[in-house]
């Protein structure tokens, strides 16, 4: 009998799909209840997660493959105390999502999905030229979190000539960008805050009323960026600071309650939103696929996953 995989939520490409079931017995949640003692293995997404309820209910599961580089709706201490191997993606999404955050920073700072509008909408012809924009050349970016994304993120920044300032954890003692000591005093010396940092307990809503005060400088100035976790701004906040001019602006590809994205933003024009497209390119989410299917062969093959973010043995 093949051992078992239950895929929670997440779209696999369709060769990643069929190495999977030339291997073993691919499951859905509606088919897993039937078969839980066969599941060695789940592959989820941060989104959809993993508890410590869907662990306790599959006894013969041996890891939770997160099709993602964040896993923060996988109970990891659960799972590191019943024995079972968490992996993630890291890496291989780098880049496609750096891209999109400088796509996201272009698209606010020059106002690109409003001035598509007013061409399509023939507003060019009938009313004049589209006003002024900002320009993103030369200006100060903030990294809120400064990991493998957010360094991909600032190298690109560095071809736009910007001056990059970030806050994370700990200072990084190799790195030649300014430190600062909390999130809102890096964003009292910036232009442009992008949002890289994991979503953890710690970070979550750390991007709040008193953060976007400082962005705007008490002049509206300032735009945010968010392609971490939509947990780790205090969404209320953002409205409000949008709402009252506290800010200039926000491109967004994440949200609190994804895919619900609140009225206020979707009909706000100085919002940028994108429904959470970070590595969704085929290359990537192919090459996600293929580091989570390998993560999977290896622990069912009595073996330690490529890329974990827990030690079982020490739970």
């Amino acid at each position: 009998m093949k051992q078992g995989v239950l895929l929670t939520g997440g779209f696999l490409m369709p060769e990643v799909q069929a190495r999977l079931e030339s291997r073993f017995a691919v499951f859905s949640p509606d088919s897993a209840g039937d078969n839980a003692e066969e599941v060695g293995a789940v592959i989820t997404t941060g989104h959809h997660g993993a508890d410590a309820a869907l662990m306790d209910g599959l006894p013969n599961l041996r890891i939770v493959a997160c099709y993602g580089v964040g896993y923060d709706g996988i109970d990891v201490e659960a799972a590191t105390k019943r024995g079972i191997w968490v992996s993630n993606t890291p890496d291989v999404l780098n880049d496609d999502v750096a891209d999109l955050a400088l796509a996201l920073m272009l698209a606010a700072v020059r106002r690109l999905p409003e001035s598509e509008r007013y061409a399509r909408g023939g507003k060019w012809e009938a009313a004049g030229e589209f006003p002024l924009t900002e320009r993103l050349t030369g200006r100060r970016l903030g990294m809120l979190g400064m990991g493998r994304i957010g360094g991909a993120i600032v190298r690109r920044a560095l071809a736009f000539d910007m001056e990059v300032f970030y806050h994370a954890t700990a200072r990084k003692g190799d790195s030649p960008h300014r430190w600062a000591g909390s999130a809102a005093e890096l964003a009292r010396q910036v232009g442009i805050l992008c949002v890289a940092a994991p979503a953890t307990p710690q970070t979550r809503g750390m991007v709040d009323a008193e953060v976007l005060r400082a962005l705007g400088k008490g002049r509206g100035e300032g735009w945010l960026v968010n392609i971490a976790r939509g947990s780790l701004v205090d969404e209320p906040a953002l409205i409000a600071a949008l709402r009252d001019g506290v800010i200039a602006g926000a491109a967004l590809d994440v949200f609190a309650d994804e895919p619900r994205i609140p009225a206020e933003l979707r009909e706000m024009e100085n919002v940028v939103l994108s429904p959470h497209q970070g590595s969704a390119t085929f290359h990537t989410r192919r090459a996600m696929g293929e580091l989570a299917a390998e993560n999977v062969e290896r622990v069912l093959s009595g073996e330690k996953p490529k890329t974990p973010v827990n030690n079982p043995k020490s739970g």
